[in-house]
């Protein structure tokens, strides 16, 4: 493990504690997209700080995770009111209603087949939605699972973490679903994403380790210096290594298709990172739930 100093790392506020940034991504526009969970909005931030705040919906809808879609537009899970949301770039928003009264759906990615998939974390199931709003459901093999993150990966198929399971899962597009369980009993996996080594990557948030996924079904678990870190959302950077959250070590680390693990720290004491996503500029950036968003030049 290396350890970095904060010289490289620089905050931009974009709101206060009680809007609560939280999802962070790049979108089709070159700027960073954000949920503030707390005050029910959108913000746009372009890298050179012009900001633009839009309303999610009502201002307790907690808009949680948000991705770019296949249609130009950004589209986020707001968890506390059962929708789907989808922002153009100029702010113009439309919200499709779940079926299902307290679904809770949070995490949200681009499928390989054109539309957007997201979990739910009370009704063990993950959805589908079309550009155009229709919704299908597809049940999981486990009871309380608590499906949080998911992203696109190897296969052509969607993987997600089981908080509660202790699982990674991988769905077909046909529906078919494989579960593969932690070694680590109690490690409550959230974030998640697909490696450029052609393997799924994500953190566990109660275990305070990094774990890899392999193509042929392999778990690495690497195990962060601090245990006790609560390592929260993950992203790939291009060049190949992922870099995640440490919510509870206000931190951002990164680690190597290796396994070498290096870490900065954030400014700000108990700053609350929690999304992360490589922006348009090539930087790391991470949404601080206290008012901000971090910007690391590797």
């Amino acid at each position: 493990m290396q350890h970095s100093d904060r010289s490289s790392v620089r905050e931009l506020p974009v709101a206060d504690a009680k809007a609560g940034p939280y999802g962070i991504t790049t979108g089709p526009d070159a700027a960073l997209w954000l949920t503030l969970v707390h005050s029910g909005e959108i913000a746009r931030l372009a890298v050179d700080g012009e900001l633009s705040r839009y309303p999610a919906g009502s201002a307790d809808c907690r808009p949680s995770i948000i991705t770019a879609g296949p249609d130009g537009a950004l589209w986020f899970t707001r968890s506390a009111d059962d929708h789907i949301g989808r922002v153009t770039v100029d702010g113009t928003l439309t919200a499709f209603a779940l079926p299902q009264p307290g679904a809770g759906p949070f995490g949200i990615c681009a499928g390989p087949d054109g539309a957007l998939w997201f979990t739910e974390m009370s009704t063990d199931r993950i959805g589908r939605i079309t550009t155009d709003g229709q919704i299908a459901h597809f049940p999981l093999p486990a009871q309380g699972a608590f499906p949080s993150m998911i992203t696109a990966g190897p296969g052509d198929a969607l993987w997600f973490t089981l908080n509660q399971a202790n699982a990674v899962g991988r769905l077909d597009l046909d529906g078919t679903v494989t579960l593969h369980r932690l070694p680590t009993d109690g490690a409550a996996p959230v974030g998640i994403t697909c490696g450029a080594d052609d393997a799924v990557w994500f953190v566990e948030i109660a275990a305070g380790q990094i774990g890899r996924l392999g193509a042929d079904g392999t778990i690495q678990e690497f195990p962060l210096p601090d245990r006790s870190a609560r390592p929260h959302a993950i992203t790939t950077a291009p060049s190949g290594e992922c870099w995640f959250t440490e919510w509870g070590a206000n931190r951002v680390g990164c680690v190597t298709p290796a396994g070498l693990i290096i870490e900065y720290d954030l400014p700000t004491p108990s700053s609350e990172p929690h999304g992360i996503a490589v922006g348009p500029d090539g930087a790391v950036w991470t949404a601080l739930e206290t008012g901000a968003v971090a910007r690391l030049a590797p």
